[in-house]
This record gives structure tokens, sequence and C-alpha cells, in this order.
């Protein structure tokens, strides 16, 4: 399976638990070039060997855990990996992607990627190194955290489930040492594989085909990373956890199970006092120079702090203004092996059950001494615990609720109230994998916590930033990077904007109504775009890395390309255009203190025009003949 690029090791290992065999996938040359790596290239793999309608938690199901080019290369924040598998939360395309240390080692080691069939008869887990793959026994580790686990694990890099995982909670997740695939229930498809866990041990290079080009290349975009006001300031200042201020003051802080923007309490578990009263040291994944993470102290004892998402659907979302207890609830959910954004959100969702009189599951808004109690209840499956281990969009089907049900596509909202910046709602309505911030392209970048904003309410803007701003993300995570590296894209004096309201005003509105220039550039064919920007480095890298023919103009429409996978296995799985949509409150519902209902209506149809999607929401002939698509649109029937 040799590849005549570089950066990658051109080996994809096969394991099949059923059997107890292991080989090798082999991954074309021609497939590198279209999806680069991580979530699309396990997408092409999902999409080819598995039938429409496999139960997500049956054998049937695959496990592919994938790293990119840059991973392992050195890049800064480039430890990134991908879990993908068909979702049991959603039963579509399932992807989640962290910055642990299992992906580097498992590159280290010669692989490029691992893909999981079939079912152990009893508790197993993977053992990687140069030499191959073993499967072990884990019966012992069965029933252990996710700390333990990859303490028995041993030295190398880890993957592990918890208790969650192993009960098939629908939102269960995976660690790799304090890093977390939260998203999608990846944790569930491991458990239901008998699989506990993964190490890795290799200590290989990854060779690079410009390796003096790509050293000068990396050595300028550390420097720009760390001297930039957004990942060299504020983001190792406070970590994502700063975000929660500026969010509150604008409205836009999910608040009792977002029915509100704004929480009198947000100064209590705010970025700012985990900074001033908890924070020990900052962290971050290897070879990034930002170092976002936190080390905090609790008890005594020095812990992974909480991030924004935590703070926020733990804390304003259950009308909870205790920091310590979300610090503890965020460890023992790290130990349980659970999605924080997907807890909170069913937390919170229940809670206004009881208010409505539709079901009590012993949650209310503003009690907080038996959260410890029902987490465990939901890793376990014990008494309610069962119901609320299947998510939100199940207890609205069997309890009601649903136009209050945050989730999109069965996937729980981030936490970012929609109707404070509408563009973001179109992101979680339209997102591949869900109600996901980032899948959704995190348009409220541009609309409420970055230095320079769009109208947040102007709907005939949103669509083209919203595609840009997705097909641009998910090229960054294939290709190996960290979404924050996209920070730089906003130039540094741009920062100093907020200091002029005026000028920041004025700016402010021109961006706002540039949006014919965004859809002019998003019409341009890759030919026209062959250069790459010094703000975004991580096409130069990738083309030094691999010598891969690589651009900008190249680098975007392989986020497209990857994007438009997505949809053709959602749709293959029966998803419609139906299904890009938010809930009642969110698109019929006043929002106090300011915001508007998400007027879907408004953005879906320029938004899938821009796409290439016909009215249905689904790729045209042409447009899938110009992503090199046709392949894979026969399977789907489109």
């Amino acid at each position: 399976m040799a590849t005549r690029f570089k950066g990658y090791t051109g080996r994809v290992l096969d394991v099949d638990l059923s059997s107890g065999t292991v080989g090798e996938y082999e991954i074309s040359d021609q497939d590198r070039e279209r999806f680069l790596g991580g979530r699309f290239l396990s997408t092409a793999i999902l999409f080819r060997e598995l039938a429409p309608g496999v139960d997500p938690l049956s054998p049937e199901n695959i496990l592919v855990v994938m790293t990119s080019p840059l991973t392992g290369s050195g890049a800064p924040s480039s430890s990134r990996f991908d879990i993908s598998a068909k979702s049991p939360g959603t039963g579509l395309i399932g992807h989640s992607n962290s910055g642990g240390n299992f992906g580097l080692r498992m590159k280290r080691a010669g692989y490029d990627g691992l893909v999981v069939r079939g079912k152990a008869k009893k508790p197993v887990y993977l053992e990687i190194d140069p030499d191959g793959v073993k499967i072990r026994d884990a019966a012992e580790l069965w029933g252990m955290d996710t700390e333990k686990t990859q303490e028995a694990l041993g030295k190398g890099g880890t993957l592990a489930i918890g208790p969650a995982g192993e009960n098939l909670v629908k939102y269960a997740s995976v660690a790799s040492g304090e890093r977390f695939h939260g998203r999608t229930g990846m944790g569930a498809v491991m458990g239901s594989k008998n699989l506990k866990g993964m190490v890795a041990r290799g200590g290989g290079k990854v060779a690079l085909a410009d390796p003096e080009g790509f050293k000068t290349t990396i050595r300028k975009w550390v420097d720009m990373l760390r001297a930039h006001p957004a990942t060299g300031d504020v983001m190792p200042k406070y970590g994502t956890a700063g975000f929660l201020s500026i969010i509150n003051e604008k409205n836009a802080l999910p608040t009792k199970n977002f029915a509100l923007g704004r929480y009198e309490g947000a100064k209590k578990i705010s970025g700012q006092r985990l900074a001033d009263e908890f924070l020990v040291k900052r962290q971050g994944c290897v070879s990034c120079p930002i170092q976002c993470g936190r080390t905090v102290e609790l008890d005594g004892k020095n812990i992974k702090g909480p991030e924004y998402e935590i703070l926020c659907l733990m804390g304003s979302n259950l009308m909870v203004d205790d920091l310590p207890a979300i610090i503890r609830w965020n460890r023992e959910l790290d130990l349980l092996g659970m999605d924080t954004i997907s807890c909170g959100n069913v937390l919170g969702f229940v809670a206004e059950l009881y208010e409505k009189g539709l079901w009590d599951a012993g949650v209310r808004f503003g009690k907080k001494d038996n959260i410890s109690q029902i987490l465990s209840d939901i890793a376990y499956r014990r008494g309610a615990g069962d119901d609320l281990a299947e998510g939100v969009r199940y207890l609205s089907k069997k309890y009601g609720g649903a136009d209050f049900a945050a989730e999109v596509k069965g996937l729980e909202l981030a936490a970012y109230e929609p109707r404070s910046c509408v563009g973001h709602g179109l992101g979680y309505a339209t997102a591949n994998r869900g109600a996901c911030h980032l899948d959704g392209g995190y348009v409220v970048y541009f609309e409420v916590n970055g230095p320079l904003t769009l109208d947040p309410l102007h709907f005939r803007s949103k669509p083209g930033w919203a595609v840009l701003d997705q097909n641009l993300l998910a090229a960054i995570s294939a290709g190996g990077n960290c979404i924050f590296t996209s920070w730089t894209f906003l130039p540094g004096p741009v920062f100093k904007l907020p200091k002029f309201p005026r000028v920041s005003s004025v700016v402010s509105k021109i961006l706002t109504v540039s949006w014919p220039a965004v859809e002019a550039m998003l019409a341009l064919p890759p030919a026209f775009m062959k250069f790459h920007l010094p703000l975004l480095p991580h096409t130069k890298a990738i083309a030094q890395a691999t010598g891969m023919p690589m651009d900008f103009g190249k680098f975007l429409q392989a986020g497209e390309r990857g994007y438009n996978l997505e949809r053709l296995f959602n749709l293959r799985e029966g998803m419609g255009s139906k299904e890009d949509k938010l809930a009642d409150r969110f698109t019929r519902e006043a929002l106090p203190g300011g915001g508007a209902p998400v007027d879907l209506s408004k953005m879906l149809p320029p938004y899938y025009r821009l796409r290439g999607w016909d009215a249905q929401g689904r790729p045209t002939k042409k447009t899938l003949a110009r992503l090199d698509l046709a392949d894979f649109a026969a399977q789907a029937s489109v």
C-alpha cells in the first residue's frame, strides 16, 4: 500500500474483532488527494464498507480511527486525529476529533489509521506497534473509568472508554490522555464491539517532501500564533472559558434550557474567575503553542479544568452558578466517559419537562445536590438514567417537549443561543453530524464573540459565510490542525477595533453587506485561487509535507468535497431536507432581551444554491461531477 506522497505512512490497519483476524486496508492516492485525511477519509471508508440501514450498535458497524497528513509532522496544533462510525445517536455520519496522544503514537508506529469491524466475544483492547496489531484480553479493564484504563494500558498513546461506553450510552465519549472525542457517541460504538481501548507505541518519524521548507514555514507559523492576539493572548490566558462573559453580554449564553440568553450568575462561572481563583497552569496538546487547556486545583488536587461548553451547559443552562461543582462534574463526566455537551442538554431538557409537568427525572433548575448521582445513573443506565442515556430526541418523542428540544438530527446543540446569531443557527441546521458549532462553521465567531462582527440578525449575509466557514474548518480538520489555528485569518490589528466603537461599527456594516463578494468567491474555480494565504499557512505546510499539489483553492474544494460526501452518506441513510431544521423554540419564539427567531426559510434556499444542491438539499449531478464524487453518488442514488 505504498503511497507516492510523503506525510503519510501509506498503511492502515484492518482488524476484525469477530474473527480475530488482522490485515491492512488499502487507500488510494486518489482518495488521499480528494479527502486529505481525518473525517473525510474515514467517511469514504464507511461509505464503501457499510450497507445502508446498518444498526450503529451492531457488529456490522465499522469504527475508523484516522490521522491526517500533518499529524506527527511537528506543525502547530497537529496532534489531531479522528474517530468515525455510523452514530448511535443520530443514525447518520458520526465523527469526533481530538488532540489526544493516540493518533500521534499510531502514526509513529507506522500507520495512518485503523479500521475496526465486528464484535469481540469478550472485552478486548488493541495493542499497536511497528510490527502490527494484537488483540489482547481486557477482562480486568472492563468496568474501569477512563483514567484507570489508560494507566493500565501502559506507556504509549492510549484510547479508552469508561462505564458509559460499556453501557452503550448514546453520547459516550472516548478518552485519549486528557482529551476527549466527545460528540456523536463513538464511545458507545466501541462498547458495542467489546472494545475497551487501544494503545499505540511507536517512535518513528514522519517523512516530509520538503523538510527544510517545511521547517521554515512551521517556525514562522508558530511565531505568528504566539504573536497573534487571539492565539497568543486571549486563548492562553483564559482558554475557551474566556468566551462565557462576552457571549453572556451579547445575549447568546444558553440559559434555562435555551429559554434565555443571559444569566445573572455568569460572573461566578466565568473564565476570568476560573483563572483568578482555580488555575494552576495552562496546558495543551502535543505541538500546540496555543495551550488552551487548563489545570485547576479542587479539593487539594490538580485536575483538568472545564471548557466553555460545560461551564454553560452544566452552569447557566441548569441555572447553577457553583463553579467548584461544575469543575467536579467535569471530572466525573470525563472519568465516566460521557460527552459534556450532550449531557448538559439532556439535564436542561428534563428540568424543563418537570417544570411543564411532563416527566420527573429528578432534575430541577438550580438544584445541584443530586447531579453527581444522576451522572452515575446515566453511565450505568440505572432508573431514570436509562432513558436519559438515550439523548434529547428520544426523550422528546417519549415524554413530549419537541418544541423546546435543543437538538438537530439527534445531536444536542452546542453552547450558543442561535436566536442571537442566526448564521450560527443556520450552521446548526445544516451541519452533517447534527447541531455542532464546529461542523456548522462556527459562524458565531463572526456574529458574537469575535473582534469584528457581522450584524448577528442579518439573514441574507449568512448563507455565504456559513458555506465558506464550513468548507474551511472542515479542510483544516481533515488536514490535521486544530480549528483554533484558523483564528489568525483575522489580522492582529483587527482586535484593536473594539476600542474604537464608531470605526468598529462602520467596519461591521461594511462586512455585513459584503456577502455578494463572499458568494462570488465561493463560485470561483480553484484555478483562480492558486496561492497560499500568509495568515493561513495550512496549505503551504500540507504541500511541503506531502509533495501534493495544494493551494488555497484546492484546500477549500477539499473541504467542500468532504462536506458533500458526508451529505451523501446521510442522504443514503434516509435523511432529507426536513432534517435541516431547529426546534420551534428557536424558529418561532422571541428571545427575551433581544435576538430574533431563526428564519431558516430565508437562509436555506440560498444556502442550498451556493452548495450546488437542489431544493430538497441533494447535491446535483453537476456539483458531484465538479467535485469528483460520481463514484459515491451512484451508491447514494443521487
